[in-house]
């Protein structure tokens, strides 16, 4: 059994394994219907017990497709209508329910806390769906859309971020350590990564390049990731910030500056992107989304001692 919270805690071989795996289960779904069913049904008997905190589209659909392909069954939980929140049931007991009635727990939550402590009483895995900290699953299937269109290794390719620090790219710099990438971010000074973040970067004897200048920030890119600059429950003074991030758009000049790089987004998007660089040939956000279906298969099956 393996639990699947935060990139940095997973060993790179399980990750490269994952990525393989998956790419190897795409290829053989070309045929198929959408809830077709793998070949050997990995799955089949097994539930994936799924609980969002936080407002959810692609996470939501594409878990419930992985385990549904590969032939598992899910069950979504409302938070507001479990005894957990409303009446007051520990995390203890209702992770040893979970554990009793499900073979996978997948939590989509505001609170990193709620992830550990979750771990500590869970007897199966808990895959983390999104939390403050940390959005693994969406930054591995990233991985996975990177090296699937620049058809090489990520480590062979200059990797950007424009944006706010957050955390899909807490995600994505634990990546870069894993993958062994190049990782520039550009961002205005005082939404640079925390003094954490920076530690575990310089712990683990890599370096990232921080710009306060898109354009030197996207200079010899290969991909651009962005994200929304006001995430979910951004309690900040939403006019300021984005009066901060106003020359940090990723406009049609700026990508001239990169023309062979692609674009990626996690979404839901806002105004950080131009409406023509978003819909351009160098956009690759709906393949990006589409990715996770496969890679989250890959996962499950790693967290459940499956993988091939």
């Amino acid at each position: 059994m393996n639990h699947f919270i935060n990139l940095k805690d997973i060993p790179a071989k399980d990750l490269r394994r994952i990525l393989v795996d998956a790419k190897k289960r795409k290829n053989a779904r070309k045929k198929l219907n959408k809830l077709d069913p793998d070949i050997g049904t990995p799955l089949k008997g097994k539930l994936l017990i799924q609980m969002f905190e936080k407002s959810s589209l692609r996470t939501r659909l594409s878990f419930f497709l992985a385990i549904s392909q590969l032939s598992g069954r899910t069950l979504t939980l409302r938070p507001d209508e479990l005894h957990l929140s409303k009446g007051g049931e520990s995390i203890e007991d209702t992770a040893k329910i979970l554990s009793n009635f499900g073979d996978a727990f997948m939590l989509r939550t505001d609170n990193d806390e709620k992830l550990e402590e979750f771990k500590k009483y869970l007897t199966i895995p808990i895959i983390n769906g999104l939390s403050p900290s940390s959005h693994p699953t969406q930054i591995l299937s990233d991985v996975f859309t990177v090296e699937e269109i620049k058809k090489k290794p990520i480590s062979k390719l200059n990797i950007t971020w424009i944006g706010d620090s957050n955390n899909v790219l807490n995600s994505l710099i634990a990546a870069s350590i894993k993958f062994s990438f190049k990782l520039k971010v550009g961002c205005p000074k005082k939404y640079q990564p925390n003094k954490n973040i920076m530690n575990y970067v310089k712990k683990n004897k890599n370096k990232i390049m921080i710009y306060n200048d898109p354009k030197k920030a996207v200079e010899g890119a290969d991909v651009i990731f962005s994200d929304k600059v006001i995430s979910m429950n951004d309690k900040v003074n939403k006019k300021k910030k984005l009066r901060d991030f106003k020359n940090f758009k990723i406009s049609k000049n700026l990508m001239k500056k990169c023309p062979r790089a692609i674009l990626l987004h996690c979404l839901p998007r806002g105004s950080e992107v131009d409406e023509n660089v978003f819909k351009s040939k160098q956009s690759k956000v709906w393949l990006q989304a589409l990715n996770r279906i496969h890679v989250q298969k890959s996962i499950l099956l790693y967290c459940l001692g499956k993988l091939r």
